[in-house]
């Protein structure tokens, strides 16, 4: 497969939503498209390491994981610098948060958010990626156990959270510009 760019075209094309859905769940945002080139360009030029017989997708999902991971440092840094220099930092509306419908799903990703960085790994890659636990363990660099253990801590943390919120109802169509209406 090295250097069979048709072969390797034909791997992008196969990968690549799969590989952007990594990479807006996992916190990319509007830099999504970027971290998956990126990731692909990655992968490519590291041909020569994938272990012949070995399954592609969790070894470029890995490569996705390892540059959002990046970019959060990356963005962490650079918050850093623009409030040591007292430059207001840019406010960039999330695609992932604006796509998602509904309040419910919005409370169940605000819980998902809430938990430490490797329960939100697992369970992105369990339950949003639907990736195995082997699967899983390969993308992450993690032992198989560390996936059941942190998948299940994260599933507790998660059924605890969201019994306890208050129940989320929908408004009726219209209400909101009745209530805009009344104000007036």
């Amino acid at each position: 497969m090295a250097g069979d760019l048709d072969a390797y075209e034909v791997l992008v094309a196969r990968y690549s939503a799969l590989a952007r859905r990594t990479a807006v769940l996992l916190g990319a945002g509007a830099d999504a498209e970027d971290v998956v080139q990126d990731s692909f360009v990655d992968a490519f030029g590291s041909l020569h390491r994938f272990r012949p017989g070995a399954p592609f997708r969790p070894w470029l999902l890995r490569i996705v994981v390892n540059r959002t991971k990046n970019l959060h440092r990356g963005r962490r840094w650079r918050l850093v610098l623009e409030l040591r220099a007292g430059i207001e930092p840019d406010t960039v509306l999330d695609p992932e948060q604006l796509a998602l419908d509904g309040l419910q799903r919005h409370a169940l990703l605000g819980a998902i958010r809430s938990l430490p960085g490797s329960y939100q790994l697992a369970v992105t890659c369990r339950y949003f990626l639907d990736l195995s636990e082997e699967e899983t363990a390969r993308v992450l660099g993690w032992p198989r156990g560390s996936v059941k253990s942190r998948t299940s801590r994260a599933l507790a943390r998660l059924r605890a959270r969201l019994v306890d919120a208050p129940a989320v109802s929908r408004p009726a169509p219209g209400t909101a510009a009745r209530e805009a209406e009344e104000r007036r």
